[in-house]
């Protein structure tokens, strides 16, 4: 396998710096990844996202797969080329979709089958197919086809869920094709079981990735519960590879989980919640069709850069939100995306100038400080 080369330039095993070397520019860790589920980052351009900061973007394997088709991405050029975005992307592997299918879907251990929830069409994924899609995507890193458990689970039910993963997570390896500028991550299951999750890390180091995931989290767990697994996971990933958190999150998750020694992240929350008329700030998250927006002249954020709050008031925003206008979507959640980008920029500076425990302590603080409702 092509070894993914990762720098760690700052801090230490802990909490770091780090910088991937991908083939379409450096991407800077720890790093917040904007989710381009059906190859595109809803409400906004490719460049407006890349002028949030952001470098590499998340593809949806379960969508891409069932519309337009992987194939017929690959014969337009693969997708960074289809969606008109240069620079890089990951892909997952399809799995946590499919297991959200429930009675659409019967799992066994050659694969999944399931129905689209598109057209009722059935389709069979296995971890074979998975990865010959995200080949065909062209995407710079793959995830291994794991199955999501539901939570809360027993340890019995998790611990069975766990093998099939391991089983299916080699037999992902052995289909990845090796090629400069692709990479595979693997994804650490086990629930909220520590045992467990020891267990996942050590199998899956013992097969070898580029990368290590922590999957199975975000599911209803809650905030502790989550730093605990993660405290009792990456103790037993190695430490010159990159650590990647699925599917978190909010703002205080994803700096308790940095603090943790994780590398990267990845969310619908900021594009979802600019959909849903909320704007994050470093004093928590604001509700824009609350009243007390409506005669209010200032910016979101008067020191942010985004052509949002350069250029358009909270009472224009509420007015926006209110009204069911488009641009409403497209301007917050352009702010939102810069957000998480100037968020984890300022951790990796906090990290080189040694102030990261004064600079978690003071965000956390003043984020959880709001009382705005949250409206997603």
């Amino acid at each position: 396998m092509t070894t993914l080369q990762f720098d760690i330039v700052a801090g230490d095993s802990a909490v770091r710096v780090g910088i991937l070397q991908l083939p379409h520019g450096e991407v800077e860790t720890p790093v917040f990844m904007p989710v381009g589920t059906a190859a595109t980052v809803k409400a906004m351009l490719p460049e407006n996202v890349a002028e949030t900061g952001a470098r590499i973007v998340l593809g949806n394997t379960y969508h891409l797969m069932l519309r337009p088709g992987a194939e017929r991405i690959s014969r337009l050029g693969g997708l960074r080329k289809f969606m008109n975005w240069p620079h890089n992307i990951l892909t997952d592997s399809g799995g946590f979709q499919v297991m959200s299918l429930a009675g659409l879907r019967k799992l066994s251990e050659e694969g999944v089958r399931f129905r689209s929830h598109i057209d009722g069409s059935e389709h069979f994924l296995t971890p074979e197919r998975s990865m010959e899609i995200q080949h065909l995507l062209g995407s710079n890193i793959q995830m291994v086809l794991d199955e999501c458990a539901p939570f809360p689970a027993s340890f019995d039910g998790i611990e069975k869920s766990l093998a099939l993963s391991m089983r299916w997570a080699k037999r992902s390896k052995w289909a990845f094709r090796d090629a400069p500028g692709r990479h595979c991550f693997g994804i650490v299951q086990g629930g909220v079981y520590p045992d467990l999750r020891r267990k996942s890390a050590e199998e899956l180091v013992a097969i070898g990735f580029d990368g290590y995931a922590v999957g199975g989290l975000a599911v209803g767990e809650g905030q502790a519960a989550m730093f605990d697994v993660i405290e009792a996971t990456v103790p037993h990933l190695p430490g010159a590879r990159p650590r990647y958190l699925m599917g978190v999150g909010k703002p205080d998750d994803i700096i308790g989980a940095a603090l943790r020694g994780i590398d990267m992240f990845d969310c619908v929350l900021p594009t979802r919640s600019g959909r849903n008329g909320q704007a994050f700030t470093w004093k928590g998250p604001l509700n824009l069709r609350n009243a007390q927006h409506a005669d209010d002249a200032a910016p979101i954020d008067r020191g942010c850069t985004c052509n949002c709050c350069r250029s358009y008031s909270r009472a224009y925003l509420h007015h926006v939100v209110r009204s069911g206008e488009i641009i409403a979507s497209i301007l917050l959640t352009w702010h939102n995306l810069t957000f998480f980008q100037d968020l984890l920029r300022a951790f990796r500076n906090a990290v080189r100038n040694q102030t990261v425990s004064q600079f978690s302590a003071e965000f956390l603080t003043n984020y959880r400080s709001s009382r705005e409702e949250d409206p997603v």
